[in-house]
């Protein structure tokens, strides 16, 4: 995605009283066009998503055209399929071939499969070619996010010819500020930087301004990957190659912001125990909150029922001791928590390939480790605190239990994400309800236990 910053939109520090919708709703198109002259790009995004699809076209409508490409690059799917379909003719055809052929892959992925023809259909013949290539890449690979509008340097070109190539060419580029440079079979030798060019001497070579072997992904490679690994190495543009490293686009840095951006959205909605999706809030239907949030609560009424059943098996030291029953949410809140915390750690250290399957032993090890530390740690303050509301054996009881609950919690929520990835789950997708369900049910029972053995029950 090109980042756009068109000449058009002054930025001012009055804000208008009234909203974009409001002023389209009474056709004030007048107001609307000071609206969106007076601000930023985002806001212009946000303000279009949030209005229903007749008032949306209509303010997009009324857009300088530079800007106008900016803005539908930035669109919810749905927004984007209904200015699409206002579109008739050569402006249609103009539109569609103006978009970064990445964008518009993209775009296309979500789209109505007859808009979608409609779109390709509308296409000069090398833009068509460039979309159909990105198209073949899986929807989530680096290669559907990458950009093939490159400036290749070879290597035995002068850094003056290099630069006169970014002149020439440099309109037609997506980005300029890192040239990958390849050998006379496209083979990605590596990169170097404009800044680089600039400040060298015309009669040098760009060999001898190379970066060799620099950060680089396969194009069948996930988009996340690629782009937590560009986060990590600080690489402002990241190269994208085939299986016999030949150079077939950069992947830039506004386009991996875009994925992780996405996937931690999701990573927390699957963690939150919510599925996720892909839209703006305000024009989700109350039915589909209620529907997405639904499913996991429905998993969570059915692992409650396991407590239940547990807490009905130890009735008999529940009436002996009261007390037990005022640490439960203690127990089992604790335990979760810590639960939570080394699966989220696991999850995001499997997204950037800091752990993989094979590492599932020693992140249990190093998991229990830190379960039990922290478990000690929070056991002895545990007893110190229940000693208000209970006499010591019932406040030992708790700090000895939990001890286990947060070595479970650590262990569990280390472990199942490693699990789901070997099981080709989504990490975050399975994380949340199995810590949820290993610390409310086994955590329980471990507590009953611990007070069993220790009470004499």
């Amino acid at each position: 995605m090109t980042s756009h910053t068109p000449a058009q939109t002054p930025v001012t520090t009055t804000r208008p009283t009234e909203s974009l919708s409001s002023l389209v709703e009474r056709g004030d198109f007048t107001a609307v066009q000071d609206w969106l002259a007076a601000h930023r790009l985002p806001e212009i995004v946000d303000a279009i998503d949030r209005m229903d699809e007749v008032a949306a076209v209509a303010a997009f409508r009324l857009l300088d055209p530079e800007l106008a490409f900016a803005v539908f690059e930035d669109l919810e799917p749905e927004g984007q399929h209904a200015i699409l379909e206002t579109m008739r003719g050569t402006e249609f055809s103009a539109f569609v071939d103006s978009l970064d052929p990445d964008d518009r892959a993209r775009m296309l992925g979500e789209l109505p499969a007859k808009v979608a023809r409609r779109v390709l259909e509308g296409l000069s013949p090398e833009e068509r070619a460039m979309t159909a290539a990105l198209l073949g890449y899986p929807e989530d690979s680096a290669g559907r996010f990458m950009t093939p509008q490159v400036i290749v340097l070879n290597e035995r070109q002068s850094v003056g010819a290099a630069l006169a190539r970014v002149r020439a060419r440099g309109s037609e580029a997506e980005t300029v500020y890192t040239l990958p440079v390849v050998d006379a079979e496209r083979r990605l030798t590596g990169v170097v930087e404009l800044s680089e060019l600039i400040l060298a001497d015309d009669d040098a070579s760009v060999a001898d301004l190379v970066v060799t072997d620099p950060p680089r992904v396969r194009a069948t490679d996930p988009a996340e990957q690629a782009a937590r690994l560009m986060a990590d190495s600080n690489t402002r543009d990241l190269p994208v190659v085939d299986a016999e490293n030949r150079l077939l686009g950069l992947l830039t840095w506004d386009d991996a912001d875009e994925v992780i951006d996405e996937a931690d959205s999701e990573d927390a909605a699957l963690q939150g125990g919510a599925s996720y999706w892909d839209g703006h809030y305000m024009k989700v239907s109350v039915l589909q909150l209620a529907r997405d949030r639904g499913i996991w609560l429905v998993v969570l009424l059915a692992v409650s029922m396991g407590t239940v059943m547990v807490g009905a098996g130890f009735e008999e030291a529940l009436e002996r001791y009261v007390q037990l029953a005022l640490f439960i949410p203690l127990l089992i809140g604790t335990g979760g928590k810590v639960g939570t915390q080394a699966a989220s750690s696991c999850v995001r250290a499997i997204a950037i390939g800091e752990v993989r399957t094979s590492d599932l032993l020693r992140v249990s090890l190093r998991e229990a480790g830190t379960g039990i530390l922290l478990g000690v740690g929070l056991g002895l303050l545990s007893i110190v605190g229940g000693l208000i509301f209970a006499p010591l054996n019932i406040a030992v009881v708790v700090g000895v239990a939990l001890v286990f609950n947060s070595l479970l919690g650590a262990l569990v929520g280390g472990a199942s994400p490693i699990i789901a990835r070997r099981l080709r789950i989504d990490p975050a997708l399975i994380s949340a309800p199995v810590v949820t369900t290993a610390v409310d049910v086994l955590g329980l029972l471990i507590y009953f236990l611990v007070a069993s053995a220790l009470l004499g029950i």
